[in-house]
């Protein structure tokens, strides 16, 4: 835990009592702050005052008392419209902060210049951080990883020299953290997201951009126009900037040329590192991600060498495009955080040819936007309650069956790929949220883990759950 002594003597009013807002509460709290806790659900307060917390409904506070408002991301804070515990602390005057904000005061006071590297982006977060945390974990290197990951960062160790933090933000999170300032920070890509919780685009956008803004190196992918605005703007401010592309060639940066991962610098260029080979980081949507991760880790101190080892031994993230099993020329893939065709399409696109299990509780759309794929499957195996419908938009254009359950996909799939005789991979890569046949993605994607696990003459990879 991070004892937050920054408000050692001040009240503190907080909303929100999930994980992270109860580990928040108890890090205040750790720390000397005098914490008023609160939550719309009544579990969530009884939970808190299990734990020792003080509770009481915040809108019978004195507000021009309280020395900050800490908001949980989750909470609305402008769209669709501001929870009424935001009116009340604007009402008073009083700052309202997150999470992400009370970790960057507490390193500015007692640790300022440890390296934290801070990513955000639309899609490829939680791959970047968990691969630079790799690399500097490999490097023998005291490593933090948290934030949106799914490690609250208040529960990581204190910051002290020499200690490097990995921190996966979300656009909530950077709304709520004004002073952030990494030492790396990346912004990967920005597409329509969250526009509910945003309004427009435009405001999405320039909440991702507060994150490189204040970083003393920023990081950013420049393949749209959003981004490359983005880094134009902060260069202009005095920002070091260090492009990254994976389709185009940077003046200045990292970008993809194949397999190969090209700096330039100063007017000259050379190839850092090649992913050929590197199964977890397939694709060129694994490309961007390890050009962003190369650059942060090369603007805190580790050395190129120290990270093409890293980049060879990452395991991949759990649960996306992580090869698991081997047999003979077929590789088996748990992709089961894809659970939607647009985040199935980067695992569709790194293979040539596909054993592919989807299927589950629908999303909107479908698989229709996956349609320039489908010559990559050689058959499909449908499960849950999209079955019917997935097979209606395959038709004639891929071979398919209804399978129904993933343990009967796994082992048909399984048994035609083995016939096959040729290099293949047998892929869970759903397009479907999970909650028809799983309480989550990870449930089962472990699931589909210990099926394969279960065949004969495979070697696995990883362990299972």
């Amino acid at each position: 835990m991070i004892p937050v002594t920054t408000f050692k003597g001040k009240k503190v009013a907080l909303f929100g009592l999930g994980g992270s807002g109860l580990a928040t509460a108890k890090a205040l709290v750790a720390g000397g702050a005098d914490v008023t806790a609160w939550d719309d659900n009544p579990d969530s307060v009884a939970k808190a005052v299990a734990k020792g917390l003080t509770t009481a409904d915040l809108r019978g506070i004195d507000w021009a008392a309280q020395g900050a408002f800490v908001l949980s991301p989750g909470v609305p804070l402008t769209h669709p419209k501001p929870h009424w515990s935001v009116d009340l602390a604007r009402a008073a005057g009083v700052e309202i902060i997150g999470d992400v904000e009370l970790f960057v005061r507490e390193r500015r006071a007692h640790a300022p210049d440890c390296p934290l590297i801070a990513i955000t982006g639309t899609n490829g977060k939680s791959t970047t951080t968990a691969l630079i945390a790799h690399i500097l974990k490999s490097s023998g290197r005291d490593t933090q990883l948290g934030g949106n990951i799914g490690t609250a960062i208040l529960t990581l160790d204190p910051p002290k020299d020499q200690r490097f933090y990995v921190v996966e933000c979300s656009s909530y999170q950077i709304d709520l953290a004004p002073t952030l300032n990494p030492t790396a920070g990346i912004l990967l890509n920005l597409t329509p997201d969250h526009l509910d919780r945003h309004g427009t685009m435009q405001h999405y956008a320039e909440v991702k951009e507060r994150l490189v803004a204040g970083s003393k190196t920023a990081v950013i992918g420049v393949d749209d126009t959003f981004c490359a605005l983005i880094a134009d703007r902060v260069e202009r401010a005095g920002v070091a900037v260090k492009r990254i592309s994976k389709r185009n060639v940077v003046a200045e940066g990292l970008y993809a040329e194949g397999s190969r991962i090209i700096e330039a610098h100063a007017g000259a260029s050379s190839a850092l590192v090649d992913l050929d080979g590197i199964q977890t980081l397939r694709g060129s949507h694994n490309a961007q991600n390890a050009a962003a991760a190369i650059a942060a880790c090369l603007a805190v101190g580790v050395s190129a060498d120290e990270i093409r080892s890293g980049l060879k031994s990452f395991p991949g993230l759990k649960h996306r495009m992580q090869p698991v099993a081997k047999r003979g020329q077929v590789v088996f893939v748990n992709d089961s955080k894809a659970t939607n065709a647009d985040a199935a399409a980067p695992a569709l696109s790194s293979y040539e040819r596909i054993y592919w299990i989807a299927g589950g509780l629908p999303k909107e759309g479908g698989i229709v936007s996956l349609a320039p794929l489908f010559p990559r499957i050689v058959k499909a195996y449908l499960i849950g309650e999209a079955a019917p419908a997935f097979a209606a938009t395959l038709g004639e254009a891929v071979p398919y069956e209804i399978s129904g359950t993933l343990e009967k996909a796994v082992a048909h799939a399984a048994a035609d790929a083995g016939e096959d005789g040729l290099a293949s991979a047998v892929m869970l890569s759903p397009a479907c949220a999970s909650f028809d046949q799983f309480k989550n993605f990870e449930v089962r994607g472990d699931a589909f883990v210990g099926l394969v696990a279960g065949l004969k003459d495979v070697t696995m990879l990883i362990e299972p759950t």
